[in-house]
């Protein structure tokens, strides 16, 4: 570029400038016109919010924000889910929603887990609707009713338990398509497709005309269709939705067939799943994102084919019977029944916790650990930024979990145990209550999560003195109570305790198998293409184990649905609307947790706790050392990320290429400014990878 282009593109860019901010202006006129006749109509004495939402294009909660008036009088508004703060979705929201908690209730008494004891505090005041809107209030979490009410939740869910399926799973027919070179492999046969607008509608029409035998998966290796027309939608999600709904001729939204055929498109802002069915027959396929198994580095079809050849030879080599289903998670739970005994202790299945208590522990059971770390508490300008990443993470944390009937440990229960009894509580499967107190010389992270605002946000106190109530699991209460530096003060208020187990022993030592052999195959591997499809096969099997374990979390069922706008008053009261056209109205309503027989999020709950306690200690036997946040100088953590950790220094941890280890990815000397954001983060993580040559990726 030269001088002359460079001021005709600086011209250019302040013209764009101006024309976003006039458009601003004028959307920003029109949200208040809109505004001011939501209020008009609030005045009519017959007026319904969930009449007004749809003609808006709002939520509910939004109508009644701007008109109190509209709100139901029947339900208090922390308990009613048209009541809860609504947001626009952006490109990192999935299709899920956090249920309504469980009935809070004080606890009882409280003594501490060390020595000492404290009155309970006074519960929080209620606060109403327009208090919720405050993006500063922080959550509350949900608590076990007091009493033989709460006492009713320890129980499993009758009928409903885990059980070895009966029958084997079907292989569907796959065919891989690059939609921006038009390149589509099936099975060993190559063809170029004329695509046209990349529409649903455009790609199955070209693939059945091009193999008319019949495909019932249609993974999308590189293009991403359904972001053809992002820049004229807010958000990511809403172009999804559109793509995703968009008149299909011959086709319709698939209503769901058999064992694993799932009803309806899953709309998600990076890899959705759009579900369809011929209007005349009973032929379903799905098109989906490859992106869900890995990330393709600009491979072509073939190679993702090859990769999904070695993946089901190699989990074929401890599941004869093993299928490569649409999704990582449909895989690993697929995989994981497929190993319950048949004989022994758990021959009937493993039951499923009762409703109250999933809720329970979605509600208060976050996952992975993300949190940058601005100054004062890190350097203004940092010496280096130093990436470590848990290779394979969750897989280290699979060898015990909850089972068998839960036990309610109260305050009171607890208090009268031995030293000895309650630290082996803390130690075993369970998930507790606590008001937890940061030292007053503490001068490090934090180390136990916190409600922080916004829907399942999570933050860490640090501060020296701050106290706060909160839901842990034992690996976290144990850290917290016996990191190297000094104990913090743990009050327990109530528990949930478990026998310790092995549901996910077997099913885990098996995918870690099949994942070091494939990274070995991709190691040795002479032939470069066939070596790079053996990484990308590990890198799905990882995807099957990480997605399989998310995927027992059961997080409540969301459907979306649309209705044209001349029938806009049939859109469900309880329905959030997420985008709209000229024709019709995209919504969404959750419908609540489904009679899941592989729903068990105390086992998700207590990976993800020991995951998280990992990234601040963890212990290397073989070679009688720490890693970890807690063995670095205070100011030196910059951000937690899942499984990564980001320093200011390097620190030399063992790594012998086994699950949790602490891999080297990226090394960027400095100075460089901290990042502020994660955005900035992200952009310093990558330079970094490309800096340092990782010894291998994990």
């Amino acid at each position: 570029m030269d001088a002359q282009s460079y001021s005709t593109a600086l011209a250019d860019l302040r013209t764009v400038r101006d024309q976003i901010k006039k458009a601003r202006a004028a959307l920003a006129k029109l949200e208040a016109d809109r505004n001011k006749r939501i209020i008009q109509l609030a005045s009519y004495d017959k007026a319904k919010a969930e009449r007004i939402a749809p003609a808006a294009g709002l939520g509910v909660a939004d109508v009644v924000s701007l008109a109190p008036a509209l709100a139901p009088d029947s339900l208090a508004a922390d308990n009613d889910p048209l009541l809860q703060s609504h947001k626009p979705f952006t490109d990192q929201d999935t299709a899920e929603t956090t249920p309504t908690p469980p009935q809070r209730a004080a606890a009882a008494a409280m003594p501490s887990a060390s020595a000492h004891s404290a009155p309970p505090a006074a519960p929080p005041a209620a606060t109403g609707p327009k208090q919720q809107h405050k993006a500063e209030t922080p959550r509350e979490l949900p608590s076990v009713p007091v009493g033989s009410s709460g006492d009713a939740w320890f129980a499993h869910t009758q009928g409903l338990a885990s059980t070895r399926p009966n029958f084997t799973q079907q292989a569907r027919s796959t065919v891989f398509l690059d939609t921006t070179t038009g390149v589509l492999v099936h099975r060993n046969q190559t063809h170029h497709l004329d695509l046209a607008g990349r529409t649903a509608a455009d790609i199955l029409t070209a693939v059945f005309h091009t193999v008319p035998e019949g495909v019932e998966r249609i993974y999308i290796t590189a293009g991403h269709p359904w972001h053809r027309d992002a820049d004229r939608y807010p958000y990511l999600r809403d172009a999804v939705s559109a793509w995703l709904n968009a008149p299909t001729p011959g086709w319709r939204t698939d209503t769901g067939r058999g064992r694993d055929r799932m009803a309806g498109h899953f709309v998600h802002a990076r890899n959705p799943v759009g579900r369809y069915m011929r209007e005349h027959g009973e032929h379903h396929v799905e098109i989906r994102s490859v992106g869900e198994w890995f990330d393709v580095n600009g491979d072509d079809p073939a190679t993702v084919r090859d990769a999904f050849v070695l993946l089901w030879q190699a989990l074929r080599r401890h599941w004869p019977d093993a299928v490569v289903m649409g999704s990582p998670s449909q895989t690993g739970r697929d995989l994981w029944t497929r190993t319950i005994p048949t004989r022994g202790q758990h021959a009937d299945g493993f039951p499923v916790l009762s409703e109250e208590l999933r809720g329970l522990l979605h509600a208060t059971a976050g996952q992975g650990r993300n949190e940058l770390i601005t100054p004062p508490r890190v350097p203004d300008q940092l010496p280096q930024l130093v990436e470590y990443d848990r290779t394979f993470a969750y897989a280290k944390h699979t060898w015990k979990s909850p089972v068998g009937t839960p036990r309610r440990i109260t305050a009171t229960t607890f208090a009268a145990w031995s030293q000895k009894e309650q630290m082996r509580a803390l130690y075993g499967c369970g998930h507790w209550q606590v008001r937890v107190t940061v030292p007053d010389t503490w001068n490090h992270v934090g180390l136990l999560p916190a409600p922080a605002p916004g829907d399942r946000a999570w933050h860490y106190p640090a501060e020296p003195g701050t106290t706060f109530t909160t839901w842990a699991g034992g690996p976290e209460i144990h850290t917290a109570l016996t990191n190297p530096m000094t104990p913090w003060k743990i009050e327990i208020l109530d528990g949930i305790l478990w026998e310790d187990g092995k549901p996910l022993d077997d099913w885990a030592k098996k995918l870690k198998e099949t994942w070091t052999n494939l990274s070995a195959q991709a190691h040795f591997q002479g032939n470069p293409e066939q070596a790079r499809a053996a990484h990308l096969a590990s890198r799905a099997v990882r995807s099957i184990l990480l997605y399989g374990i998310g995927a027992f979390a059961q997080r409540p069922r969301m459907v979306t649905g649309t209705t044209p706008r001349t029938m806009e008053r049939d859109v469900p009261p309880d329905a959030e609307i997420i985008g709209f056209d000229d024709e019709l109205i995209t919504w969404q309503k959750p419908t609540g947790f489904a009679r899941d027989p592989n729903a068990h999020p105390e086992w998700a709950a207590a990976i993800w706790s020991g995951a998280r306690a990992a990234l601040l200690t963890q212990r290397h036997r073989d070679d009688n050392t720490y890693a970890g946040a807690l063995h670095t100088p205070p100011g030196t953590v910059v951000a937690f990320r899942t499984d990564a950790l980001y320093l200011t220094q390097p620190h030399n941890w063992p790594y012998h290429h086994q699950p949790g280890d602490y891999l080297l990815r990226g090394h960027l000397t400095g100075p460089h400014a901290a990042p502020t954001t994660e955005e900035e983060l992200l952009r310093l993580r990558e330079t970094g990878r490309a800096a340092l040559t990782p010894e291998r990726e994990a």
